[in-house]
């Protein structure tokens, strides 16, 4: 079966560790056939579109997306970056990968968090957590205001809380929702059992703010409990985010999978990639019932653009990652053999664990080892 891949390099190194990639897919044997298409800042600041609508439709007609990084930046900078005959035209931007998870369901982002031995910048070898984030709603749904406008300021006015801001003027609110969904919840909650049943997994640990965020996080809890009745033989825990923070550093051993909203999982799963050496080994994968994407957890890092420096660990892990989700299991398990080889042997060693390999070196030793 032949399968159909969209590469999007993006920006930055993002293109830097797509070359990586494919020198790796190529020595897989894969088969497979790559179309690459268009997303990131120069498409910002060229046309107005981060992500074009070209792109979407390239992808409406692959299996699935390998992506590279993309630089995004603050509003007001954003638009002076636009080519001047596009300013003042009412172009907002917004960050294409955000796009792609909400235009195609990516409601599932998976970020395992693996020690491989021999890695000099592991906090222990121990650590093999797997972490689900709820992937369209939450504080990232992109339901915003500032100004807050009139209907909504009057919408909230029956609120008791509101009491706190009488007298501040609507332009001098910002708003941002943090929107939950029985629906958003029950299906996260059920990718991490899912995973946990399938990889023989004890426990999946909850992660919220219920005793302050009591609407939003209590939906959480209140629907793992319902998912996790169709999973008996695997334990429910829950945590408070804020005491996972320290948990994870204190006892990262003791975790497995973990499943948690949006914000909380952005930032718990760079905390638990840190753990395993950092951005540079922390892969993930933007899941959905029908498409799937797959990224390492960097940014574009636009200072070493284009001298193959950075360490592709992660994108070579994410391409790990796909290879699972295309059912080509045999693969993927001799590519993550090839990348603990690698980094086990520890000849090839980018700056970050303290070596002078370059990008490519390392996606040539694992080509090597495999």
């Amino acid at each position: 079966m032949t399968h159909h891949i969209a590469l999007l390099p993006g920006d930055g190194v993002g293109n830097d560790v797509m070359d990586a990639a494919k020198i790796v897919l190529d020595a897989i044997g894969l088969d497979a056939e790559y179309t690459e298409g268009d997303v990131g800042w120069q498409f910002w600041v060229e046309e107005g579109d981060a992500l074009p609508q070209r792109t979407v439709e390239l992808l409406e007609h692959t299996d699935c997306c390998l992506f590279g990084a993309i630089t995004s930046k603050p509003k007001d900078e954003a638009t002076g970056e636009l080519k001047p005959e596009l300013r003042g035209k009412g172009y907002v931007y917004s960050s294409p990968i955000v796009g792609l998870r909400q235009r195609f369901q990516l409601y599932a982002n998976m970020r395992p968090c693996k020690a491989y031995p021999g890695n000099p910048l592991n906090h222990r070898d121990d650590i093999d957590l797997v972490v689900f984030r709820e992937n369209t709603e939450g504080l990232y749904s992109g339901v915003e205001f500032s100004p807050v406008p009139d209907a909504v300021r009057t919408s909230l006015e029956c609120h008791p809380k509101m009491k706190l801001f009488e007298g501040v003027k609507n332009e001098e609110i910002a708003i941002s929702l943090r929107i939950f969904t029985k629906r958003g919840c029950r299906r996260i909650v059920k990718k991490a059992f899912e995973y946990a049943r399938e990889h023989d997994r004890k426990s999946v640990t909850v992660v919220e703010k219920p005793n302050v965020i009591r609407e939003t996080s209590g939906m959480m809890i209140d629907q793992a409990k319902v998912v996790a009745a169709d999973y008996p033989e695997i334990e429910l825990q829950f945590a408070n985010v804020d005491a996972m923070a320290m948990w994870l550093i204190k006892n990262p051993e003791r975790y497995g999978v973990i499943a948690t909203s949006n914000m909380f999982g952005d930032i718990i799963s760079d905390e638990a990639g840190q753990l395993v050496g950092g951005l540079g080994f922390a892969s993930s994968a933007n899941l959905g019932d029908r498409y799937a994407v797959f990224e390492p957890t960097h940014g574009s890092a636009p200072k070493y653009a284009g001298q193959h420096r950075v360490n592709p660990t992660a994108m070579i892990s994410s391409v790990k990652l796909m290879l699972d989700w295309l059912g080509e299991r045999s693969k993927a398990k001799l590519l993550d053999d090839a990348i603990a080889s690698v980094i086990r042997e520890g000849k090839t060693r980018t700056y970050d664990m303290g070596g002078s390999a370059g990008t490519l070196d390392v996606a040539e030793a694992v080509t090597k080892a495999l």
